[in-house]
Formats: structure tokens, C-alpha cells, sequence
């Protein structure tokens, strides 16, 4: 399909417009609105706005209910003025986890301690790939965001039944003794950081002493009261913090996410600075989705631009992009776009850039 505006593709039906309009400005609010409530079935297509109503705090969203109104993520609720947390809390999250024999494909692998061994003795088992070892793998079920081409869109049945409901300490009580990290993705962490933390904390304590890494792939939407506190975990424990950053461009941003990146920025920059805490195993580790027709070389020169400010030795990760949930209609990611992108990050003075994922 072609652009509704300049004619040039490859374009997502649900959006209509490619990623140079969007990012330029073009107005597509209503496309982009009808394309986020297909995505969303009974949630929110948006956060929450409601002139009266009552605010969340937990994540990066700030959603602000009607009566009767559930927020984005799905897991708070407006109930006769008060607001109801259904999950996400210190005592009862959305999640299910898994073994993933390490080294695991992370965006983060060819870096951290896990795949290579950086760190080693403090933070790693072995001076290389920890082969033997398994990561903790936490899918949290629920988004601050709405990719329209999220590869775990699993997700959103989750948020919508809240289920299924689990305590802190049965998270914790499956650390075993070949569990070498913890990692938690979804979704996203950002709705249900409570729960992740206190989880986390408890998992420590289970580990009893051993090298037992904690680790965040996130979208950045981080409420910021949340964010430190996150951060000191991974810092001290040898983990690291994944952004996964969609797009520079806001309206590009928004019109993929349903959402806008002005948090995830602020939060990214301030933890650039843990970096110097702990130069290795890298604390702080970025990742993009190329998607063709909309997330290429000039969206990934900007973020690159804007990470080698705060750190040029800050890791980024270049993801192929693969057709599924809203734009399963757009081709696999060319070996070609990769390469323009990669060069694109070089040039923009990032010293550490891999594509990931290459088959």
C-alpha cells in the first residue's frame, strides 16, 4: 500500500501514511486514533484524560479516569471516585515467567554478563558465555504503550482478564540455583513496578549473596519515582537497563505507540550518568526496531545523535523488524536498512552498534 499523502511505500493499512509524514507532522489523528482502538479492543485507546476523574501514578502515562473508566494499562479503575489498582501493586502483579538458557538472545547479550562474561568474577560466573546458567525470564502482562507492531501482543489478554495474578514471593520462589539473572520485559514493566520491585528484592534475598543479576527491557515510560530505585538494583546486582527506543520523531512516536516518548527521553538521560558508576558490565543498553517505511536511517541518525550526547559508549542494538499484530502487511527488514542504519548510528559518534538478530 502507498501513502495517502506522498504516494511512497511500504505503508501499514492501518495507518495509511508512511513514516516521513507522520514524523513531519501530517494530520493523521484520526487514522492513527481508529488504528490504536482496533489495537486496544476494550482498553483505552489513549491514556485517560477525563477533566474530573481520578490520577495514576505508576507509570510514565499519568492517566487521569472517569468514573467507571479503566486506564491504559488496563489495570486501574475509577471506581465510585476512588481509584481501584487490580494489579501492578506490591502484593499481586500480571506475569508469567520461564527458563532461557544462557547465553540468551537479549538485546543485551553480546554485552552483559550472561553472553560474554564482562564482569567476571564480580558479576559473572565465567569469564565467558555463562553456558550451563539460566535467566529468569518475567513477562509482565501489560503495555504503558500500544505498539501497533508489537511482536508479544499476548499481552493485551492478559491486561484485559488480569490474569493470571501472582504474588511477589511465587515470582522469587523460582529462582533456582542455576538462575544467574532475572530479566523482565512484556509488555513492559513501567505499569506494574511495585510488584517488579518488591519481586526483585525478594529474589536477591533468595539468591543469597551469589551473583544474581536484575535486569529491565523496557520502553522507558518509567514513572520517575520508580526509576532510581530500579536502577540501583541493576547497578549493584551486575544487571543493566534495555530501552527500547521506538522513534524520535514525536508524532512518528506517537503514532506507532499511542503514546508520546517525552518520558522515556528524560528518563533514558537520566540514567546515562550510572554509566560511569559502572563502565562494565555496560549499565545502560539501547535497542530500535527498524521498521521499514517508518523507523530507518534518519529516525535512528536522531537517536543515535541524541544517546552519543549524554554517553558515545552507551551499547545500541539494531532490531530486524517481523510482520505482526497491526502491520503484518509490511516486508521483514532488508539487510540493506540495516546497514544504512548502523551507519547512520556510527556517524553519529556511537562507538558500540550491532545489528542484532541478522537471520
Amino acid at each position: 500500500m502507498e501513502c495517502r499523502s506522498c504516494g511512497r511505500g511500504p505503508v501499514a493499512r492501518a495507518l495509511g501514511f508512511c513514516g516521513s509524514c507522520l514524523a513531519a507532522g501530517i494530520d493523521a489523528a484520526r487514522t492513527v486514533g481508529e488504528a490504536h482502538r482496533l489495537s486496544r479492543g476494550p482498553l483505552p485507546a489513549g491514556p485517560p484524560r477525563a477533566a474530573e476523574g481520578v490520577s495514576c501514578r505508576v507509570c510514565g502515562n499519568m492517566c487521569r479516569m472517569a468514573p467507571g473508566e479503566r486506564g491504559f494499562c488496563g489495570l486501574r479503575i475509577n471506581r465510585g471516585g476512588r481509584l481501584v489498582q487490580l494489579a501492578g501493586t506490591p502484593d499481586r502483579g500480571v506475569a508469567t515467567w520461564y527458563y532461557d538458557p544462557l547465553p540468551t538472545n537479549c538485546v543485551a547479550d553480546w554485552v552483559c554478563p550472561g553472553g560474554t562474561g564482562a564482569g567476571y568474577p564480580r558479576y559473572a560466573y565465567r569469564p565467558g558465555p555463562e553456558t550451563g546458567y539460566t535467566n529468569l525470564a518475567v513477562f509482565l502482562g501489560a503495555c504503558s504503550f500500544d505498539c501497533l507492531f508489537c511482536q508479544n501482543d499476548s499481552y493485551h489478554r492478559m491486561a484485559r482478564n488480569v490474569a493470571p495474578l501472582v504474588a511477589p514471593g511465587q515470582l522469587a520462589s523460582a529462582v533456582a540455583e542455576h538462575t544467574a539473572c532475572l530479566c523482565y520485559f512484556g509488555g513492559d514493566p513501567s505499569p506494574q513496578m511495585p510488584f517488579a520491585l518488591k519481586a526483585a528484592r525478594l529474589a536477591l534475598e533468595r539468591a543469597g549473596g551469589r551473583i544474581f543479576r536484575i535486569c529491565w527491557e523496557t520502553n522507558g515510560n518509567i514513572h520517575p519515582r520508580y526509576l532510581g530505585t530500579a536502577a540501583e538494583l541493576s547497578l549493584a546486582s551486575g544487571g543493566c537497563v534495555k530501552f527500547d527506543l521506538k522513534a524520535w520523531s514525536e508524532p512518528l512516536h506517537r503514532a506507532l505507540t499511542g503514546v508520546d516518548n517525552r518520558q522515556t527521553l528524560r528518563n533514558f538521560e537520566s540514567l546515562a550518568s550510572y554509566m560511569e558508576k559502572r563502565p562494565e558490565p555496560p549499565f545502560l543498553v539501547a535497542s530500535t526496531l527498524l521498521v521499514p517505511g517508518y523507523v530507518g536511517a534518519a529516525e535512528v541518525g536522531a537517536i543515535a545523535r541524541f544517546i552519543a550526547g549524554l554517553d558515545p559508549g552507551i551499547p545500541y542494538t539494531l532490531l530486524a523488524f517481523y510482520p505482526h499484530h497491526l502491520m503484518r502487511d509490511l516486508p521483514t527488514t532488508s539487510r540493506r536498512q540495516a546497514e544504512e542504519c548502523r551507519a547512520a548510528a556510527l556517524e553519529a559518534g556511537l562507538r558500540r552498534v550491532r545489528i542484532g538478530n541478522v537471520h
